[in-house]
């Protein structure tokens, strides 16, 4: 009985010295920041980061909290499926009369979604943005990973990342 009291005793202080190392404990670098930078010329997608890099030759320029499609794992197959496609992208086109707070359009589907959809005889989707918080919605940033397959992040961030982004800025999207 005492050897399972002291075993389980182990296990206790064991996960909480983990927690505390895993709150506590070192963290990496923070990376370099571009001093007040006037574009960006890369946006990395981190989906299980739930994390938007925005950077200029290397170094960040804006990084944020992003929601997702409200299935995200996985890379999108198709119309409807709430998945947030994965792979490089370009900004191709900017919409600030958006249903969303602006709006910058990525070029997905791509010709491997395209055939890849055509095989399965689906429809691979489109309309793929980083925008921001629906209109009518003021002061708050909606919860959890609510898009249909979009990237959302603040109104704030988005009006920034909207001055910083031009069209033809690389989009990368990862798991």
């Amino acid at each position: 009985m005492r050897r399972r009291v002291l075993i389980l005793a182990l296990i206790l202080l064991a996960g909480l010295a983990w927690l505390g190392w895993d709150r506590y404990g070192p963290r990496p670098p923070a990376p370099q920041m571009a001093p007040e930078a006037s574009r960006v010329d890369h946006i990395l997608i981190e989906k299980s980061a739930r994390r938007l890099t925005a950077s200029l030759d290397g170094a960040v320029v804006l990084q944020t909290d992003i929601a997702l499609g409200f299935a995200p794992d996985g890379d999108k197959l198709q119309e409807g499926d709430g998945k947030t496609p994965e792979g490089i992208f370009t900004v191709n086109r900017r919409n600030p009369q958006s249903s969303f707070h602006l709006s910058l359009g990525i070029d997905y589907p791509q010709p491997d979604d395209i055939s890849r959809a055509q095989q399965y005889g689906i429809d691979p989707g489109g309309d793929i943005f980083i925008h921001g918080q629906p209109n009518g919605v003021v002061g708050l940033t909606l919860p959890g990973d609510w898009t249909a397959g979009c990237i959302a992040i603040s109104n704030a961030e988005m009006a920034q990342l909207w001055s910083l982004t031009e069209t033809g800025t690389t989009v990368e999207i990862r798991p």
